[in-house]
């Protein structure tokens, strides 16, 4: 049974601060987050918008089209969970208005979850003929202000849907995965911005990378050359060009020219590139930029896809490009939304950036800013208030 992605939506909040002007207020070479990492811009929620409003409107505009019928199962994925025992599924699950019968459970491990959700969804699935099951990634990337890590911030949700009639993207089922206890980014429980040991992940990612390969080639029994294009989670778009030559040299291949980086992983930069990190929706946002914006028709090619998690979780895996996905993919509007993003001043970044969720629990409202159909409006008596602002036509 051909099981895999049937359809998938990113959303990026509607504000974004352009990193030279982050370098310049920081005394910092333009050139060394521009080129040295390969970041340009980075998203900024506002104080009324969290993971679960950027998540349920990412999930809202292929509801929106394909309705809600068969979905018995939503997975939420992030590591910027608004409550230590309720899942972000349940609040995403009354936002959508989704089937009664349904599971939902948050599912946290870094930048990992996500495609543990997917792979989790993929068995459901098959279990579950005819049934759909909706992924949900959403997190902020929050780093201390003047930290090494600032300017790889970001915020982002991806919404997708798993099927046993994939319109994308069929799921191989092969698959590496490499587990090990280490302390290269962590976020204490009292801790709201993470913390990170930036040289020493970049040298985990690239090695469990490899020990992730070793597996998934042994099981699979394909090889570099029979992958057409490549993925990968993007805490920065730099390290994708690190792990590709990291790949080649382990596959024996030469290390890839500019020219084959650009071709191999080019495409699957753009969106990451001007959002910055979005930690579990990284890997499927560098995915739909991929589908969206190669000119090659990528029909019934091989997609290799590298998904990590510090502490620390990583996965390689497949996927086959289905005929015809370009017709079934959200193209136009993700180019729109981010089109019609608000540029901020650093001022105005440092401001929301210090701008805390109250947490005494009494009631509270929010000022409005720019959001999708949804934004936490408040608080009353410890209990988050969501509102929808708009509905969108189903």
């Amino acid at each position: 049974m051909p099981i895999g992605i049937d359809a998938l939506s990113f959303y990026s909040p509607a504000y974004f601060l352009d990193l030279k002007n982050l370098a310049v207020a920081r005394n910092v070479d333009p050139d060394k987050y521009i080129v040295g990492i390969g970041q340009e811009r980075m998203s900024l929620s506002p104080p009324d918008e969290d993971v679960v409003t950027m998540g349920a409107s990412a999930a809202r505009r292929i509801l929106a089209r394909d309705g809600t019928e068969g979905i018995e199962l939503l997975l939420f994925a992030t590591e910027t969970g608004v409550d230590q025992s309720k899942a972000g599924a349940l609040f995403v699950h009354g936002l959508l208005d989704l089937p009664k019968r349904c599971r939902g459970v948050e599912l946290k491990q870094a930048c990992y979850s996500g495609t543990a959700a997917l792979q989790l969804a993929t068995a459901w699935v098959a279990r579950n003929p005819g049934k759909r099951a909706l992924i949900i990634a959403s997190d902020i990337a929050r780093y201390d202000l003047r930290s090494p890590g600032e300017c790889t911030q970001g915020a982002g949700a991806i919404a997708l849907i798993v099927s046993e009639t994939p319109r994308l993207l069929v799921i191989d089922p092969p698959s590496g995965y490499v587990a090990e206890d280490v302390m290269d980014f962590w976020r204490p429980n009292y801790r709201e911005e993470a913390l990170v040991d930036g040289p020493y992940s970049t040298r985990v990612y690239l090695h469990t990378l490899t020990l992730a390969w070793q597996q998934y080639a042994a099981l699979s029994k394909l090889g570099y050359r029979d992958h057409h294009r490549f993925c990968y989670h993007l805490p920065f778009t730099r390290i994708a060009m690190k792990a590709q030559s990291r790949l080649a040299r382990e596959c024996g291949e030469p290390i890839p020219s500019e020219e084959d980086l650009k071709r191999l992983i080019g495409d699957s930069l753009m969106y990451n590139r001007i959002t910055g990190n979005t930690y579990t929706a990284s890997l499927y946002e560098s995915l739909s930029a991929l589908l969206d914006t190669s000119i090659v028709s990528l029909d019934g090619l091989r997609v290799g896809l590298f998904s990590y998690g510090s502490g620390c979780m990583g996965e390689f895996f497949s996927g086959t490009v289905q005929p015809g996905y370009r017709s079934h993919l959200f193209a136009e509007e993700h180019r729109q939304m981010l089109d019609a993003r608000t540029e901020l001043t650093l001022g105005q970044y440092e401001d929301i950036f210090n701008l805390m969720i109250p947490r005494d629990g009494e009631d509270h409202l929010f000022a409005q800013y720019r959001t999708g159909p949804f934004r936490l409006s408040g608080i009353s008596q410890h209990k988050r208030v969501y509102e929808e602002l708009f509905s969108v036509a189903k």
